[in-house]
């Protein structure tokens, strides 16, 4: 068992060791570490070089911990290498009067603010009339640019800018439980921001980013014109988009809302199930190259190519990164009659992914992708056990409850602490989108593969119709919990007991699940404390809401809120809404502009 599980034996110390050393800011902790790494690791190949002679197999006990040790400090390592502003040539730590920055991704206009990430590559400092040596610099920026009508300025990915605006630390949040954009943006390598002016940046070359990826967002901006182009309704050409190309840029808030109530954010979000599908297709179409082994290898070939370049066409999101490494094993695996541990595989994929970029274990994709993997491999055999259906089609409609039962109980604690909400109707609308989702797929790859405009008619039909079916249930009574906030230990508490708790059913062990009981006691003492302190709170909360006006009034669970800004307004969703949800508030007065409006929550 332990042989089949390496990579899973790998992965955790690894974590590990980029969690515990995630905030480090000192920049000697680097060498210490790197130098730790690598004494361990001469420690490792003496060990094997001698392993006789030092009769080392007497103390396999040591040699496992070292190896642990090992991994630790490898994944520690690898944290901090990647940070950058560990790096002695950060952009920030010297002088310069210019930037030349790479766009490292696709700008996007919004509100006439052109936004975008940029990798900075040299600085240049002036003196007098001319500019000194470059220097060579490290560190990304998040840059925006004031644009309007009479100054478009049109950029693309791998442009080559010169800049001389003046950055500044992303901010902190400064609101009662607003969005941490600092953090965010921090677990995406950013400490920086700039807002320019057209006539503050210069464009010195083009076409200067990776070819592949160049080519790739190329090819995607092409498909999503020809549905801009054919579809007519804004929100199925949103959707499909997304759900296809996973090009977000234009989803309404609306629309996000919806699928989030009833629990499909998921088929939004290009993932495994996508890349599934799309397995299905081609290893369908190509089942006439089984006839011998040397075709077989052609075919898995072909295969993982096919899987490859969708993943680079869908931006190489950690879903379908995931998705695409597990099945390549899985093909590879199954294609040369190995057996293939299904947990080895997805262990693998994070490994993969976390030593190209350890702070992928921060992104929330990341993190809801693995688990429901997990859920999956764990949890479905074990529910579907529950009940064997004589009916081929009632069989079938368990073993689809079945799957979505497993992904959502296992990605439950962190959708409700991330996401404050938990919707209701989960089972009916992932029921309910299962065959569509599944045909919008294949009709919008097919559509997109032949420039078939004649099914374009059918393909809009068929997402309004999934919208407007989930726009359904996420009207109906109760269909979603919302407001729920839970702190950190609280999570812990949560994540603790519910795997006590199915580990203890799964095996039958009375000890483990008194464990999960206790958690669950522990964690509703907590949340009792949370209720009772919300019911005896009175305080006043000022909100900087920037050009507007924003202050609560709390007494218990009610409220009165003095706000210049609409309640349907971004702003106050952004700004003022969280710190209500997070001080549970139920009965809210609002005076917006003299007008009171109550609502009892």
């Amino acid at each position: 068992m332990k042989n089949e599980l390496f990579f899973l034996r790998v992965l955790l110390p690894f974590v590990f060791g980029i969690i515990l050393f995630y905030n480090t800011n000192i920049p000697s902790f680097v060498w210490l570490i790197g130098l730790l790494c690598l004494i361990s690791f001469l420690f490792l190949i003496i060990i094997n070089a001698f392993y006789r002679k030092l009769s080392a197999y007497k103390f396999k006990g040591w040699v496992g911990c070292l190896i642990y040790i090992f991994l630790f400090l490898f994944g520690a390592l690898a944290c901090t290498l990647n940070k950058h502003y560990l790096s002695g040539n950060y952009f920030n730590t010297n002088k310069y009067s210019f930037l030349k920055i790479k766009v490292n991704d696709e700008p996007q206009l919004k509100s006439e603010i052109l936004r975008f990430r940029a990798d900075i590559t040299k600085s240049y400092l002036q003196k007098d009339t001319a500019l000194a040596k470059p220097e060579k610099e490290v560190g990304r920026l998040l840059v925006s640019i004031k644009t309007d009508s009479l100054n478009k300025i049109q950029l693309a990915y791998g442009d080559e800018l010169l800049i001389c605006g003046k950055t500044t630390e992303i901010a902190p949040p400064i609101n009662p439980a607003e969005f941490d954009y600092r953090s965010w943006l921090a677990a995406q390598n950013i400490y920086h921001q700039v807002f320019l002016k057209p006539h503050q940046l210069s464009v010195i070359s083009t076409n200067a980013g990776n070819p592949i990826i160049a080519f790739a967002l190329e090819l995607r901006s092409k498909q999503v014109q020809f549905y801009r182009k054919y579809l007519k309704d804004d929100d199925a050409f949103a959707v499909a988009s997304t759900l296809i190309l996973g090009y977000r840029a234009d989803l309404s808030q609306e629309t996000l809302s919806i699928y989030s109530k009833t629990g499909t954010i998921h088929a939004l979000s290009v993932s495994g199930m996508h890349v599934g599908l799309i397995y299905l297709v081609l290893n369908w179409l190509f089942q006439f190259m089984n006839r011998n082994s040397l075709l077989k290898i052609g075919k898995v070939a072909i295969i993982i190519a096919l899987i490859w370049f969708y993943a680079l066409l869908t931006g190489f999101s950690p879903s379908v990164l995931r998705s695409a490494i597990m099945l390549s094993v899985f093909i590879m695996a199954k294609s040369f009659n190995r057996q293939s541990n299904s947990y080895n595989i997805i262990s693998f994929a994070a490994f993969c992914l976390l030593l190209y970029d350890p702070f992928l274990i921060w992104d929330v994709g990341f993190q809801l992708s693995f688990l429901a993997v997990l859920g999956l491999i764990y949890l479905q055999p074990k529910i579907q056990n529950w009940w064997h259906p004589k009916n081929k089609w009632i069989n079938k409609l368990w073993e689809a409850t079945a799957m979505s039962l497993a992904a959502q109980f296992i990605t439950y604690p962190l959708s409700v602490y991330y996401f404050h909400q938990f919707p209701i109707y989960f089972l009916i609308s992932n029921l309910f989108i299962m065959v569509p989702i599944a045909l919008l797929m294949y009709l919008g790859i097919i559509i997109l593969m032949g420039k078939l405009v004649f099914l374009v008619p059918e393909f809009e039909w068929l997402i309004k119709f999934t919208n407007s079916g989930l726009r359904w249930i996420a009207d109906l009574p109760f269909s979603n919990l919302s407001a729920i906030w839970i702190s950190k230990t609280e999570l812990c508490l949560l994540c603790i007991a519910l795997t006590l708790f199915v580990l203890a059913l799964a095996g039958f062990k009375k000890r483990m699940l008194l464990l999960s009981i206790t958690c669950f006691a522990v964690l509703q003492s907590f949340l009792s404390y949370d209720k009772i302190s919300a019911f005896h709170q009175k305080k006043t909360i000022v909100f900087n809401v920037r050009k507007n006006y924003g202050t609560a009034f709390i007494s218990g669970q009610k409220a009165v809120v003095i706000t210049s800004l609409n309640r349907t307004s971004k702003g106050f969703r952004y700004f003022i809404q969280p710190a209500l949800d997070q001080h549970r508030i139920t009965e809210i007065v609002y005076i917006e502009e003299g007008d009171n409006k109550k609502d009892g929550g």
